[in-house]
């Protein structure tokens, strides 16, 4: 560990962009901090302790939605836009053809929508939460300037926040959003440990034991199948340019067992934000119909059972989505024939790419399993030990451990290219 920090910290160009990226992190934690005007703060901690699943999004906004801050939003709404473009790319050949096909000029352009589409989103989502509170109670009620003061303020925070995401992914030591969220969720750290030590009750302290082993079983388990990975043989035939030969290399093509790594968990949470606020715009409405419509979606979302089943299915689908955008098997099997490139046994072209498919499918599957159980299990545990305090732990963990063990592998190979470098 020690050998590692001071590896870390030897090259100048490494140690400048750890700084950079801490000091980028420290920064999205004081934007965090600033509240926008119009909230009751009393009521508003009161509103969140109760609310399971704004507890859930409050998490991941590292406790600023709470704060009724600027950055109450978080990362959520350019998750949603990128969720959104990215199934766009199954139906729209044109998306599909500038995200794939097009090289870097078509990912920028890719990605000017996704921020386009930011800005759309963090309105809606500032409205709906804004208006969802002022039925609680829990915000005043604003006049139309303010109301569209504090729709402004609240969409610039999560445009910056954006900003500050591309800005870390560029350093190339940490994927920007989950770094952002990973450090949310490491702030609230301290306070959850004062609510459960200010909270703590003798009686409970098999609930508390229960809660640890399963915490170090989550962390096991999650480094076991981030680390996993299927090897498949590649060989490159022999090439004979001029008065040189390339080629004849053996090598291997390695598919992760939980390709997508956190990211489905962050798209489930960001899928499920959308039916409750649609249902607390329409509960703003006068019309009966509309009002108990609104009413019974909420109810159903309350429920612990129908959210528990839709948080799963939404990560198991989305662990298989996910993981055929990032590792696109016809793409990859092209490629591969490019390069002279094949798989001993199965012929280049259509049957390795539908090769690729079949083992990739294979072992998804238990990966996706994995991260759903692990998704609903601290839902379970709270149903067990009636622990309300323990149930955003295993989600937690979940992040940190990914977003960690991403983090470390990222550095790990900047720190094997210096090493290179220097021969």
């Amino acid at each position: 560990m020690f050998s590692f920090v001071r590896q870390l910290f030897k090259g100048k160009d490494l140690r400048n962009k750890v700084l950079i990226v801490a000091a980028l992190l420290i920064v999205t934690r004081l934007f965090a901090s600033i509240p926008i005007p119009g909230a009751d703060q009393e009521k508003l901690r009161l509103f969140f302790a109760q609310n399971q699943f704004l507890g859930l999004v409050n998490l991941f906004s590292g406790g600023a939605l709470s704060n009724f801050s600027i950055a109450m939003l978080g990362v959520g709404p350019y998750i949603t836009a990128t969720i959104i473009l990215q199934l766009l790319t199954m139906v729209f050949p044109s998306i599909k053809t500038m995200y794939y096909e097009e090289g870097e000029q078509g990912r920028q352009k890719f990605n000017q929508y996704a921020r386009l589409m930011t800005a759309a989103l963090a309105a809606i989502q500032g409205f709906s939460f804004l208006s969802y509170l002022k039925t609680q109670g829990v915000v005043v009620s604003l006049s139309p300037f303010d109301l569209v003061v504090n729709i402004f303020l609240i969409t610039a925070g999560s445009m910056f926040l954006m900003w500050l995401g591309e800005l870390i992914t560029e350093q190339k030591i940490g994927e920007g959003v989950s770094l952002i969220i990973f450090s949310g969720i490491i702030a609230g750290l301290p306070t959850s440990l004062r609510t459960n030590i200010l909270t703590f009750d003798p009686s409970q302290i098999p609930s508390y034991v229960i809660f640890i082993a399963l915490a170090l079983v989550t962390i096991v388990g999650v480094v076991l199948i981030n680390d996993a990975e299927r090897k498949i043989p590649v060989n490159y035939a022999k090439r004979v340019r001029g008065m040189k030969m390339y080629g004849g290399a053996n090598t291997y093509l390695p598919i992760r067992v939980n390709q997508a790594g956190v990211i489905p968990i962050i798209f489930a949470i960001s899928i499920l934000l959308f039916p409750g606020m649609i249902a607390q715009v329409l509960a703003l409405t006068k019309n009966p119909a509309v009002l108990r419509f609104a009413v019974q979606t909420q109810a159903l979302l309350n429920n612990q059972a129908v959210y528990g089943i839709s948080y799963f299915v939404l990560v198991f689908i989305f662990t298989y989505f996910y993981t055929m955008i990032t590792f696109e098997p016809n793409e990859i099997s092209k490629n591969l024939q490019k390069q002279g490139g094949f798989i001993p046994g199965i012929r280049p072209g259509h049957n390795t790419a539908s090769y690729l498919s079949q083992v990739l499918n294979r072992i998804t599957f238990p990966g996706a399993i994995f991260l759903g159980v692990i998704a609903v299990l601290p839902l379970i545990v709270q149903a067990i030990t009636g622990v309300a305090s323990l149930r955003l732990g295993g989600t937690s963990l979940l992040i940190v451990v990914s977003v960690a063990l991403d983090t470390i592998r990222q550095i790990r190979a900047q720190l094997l290219m210096r090493e290179y470098d220097t021969f």
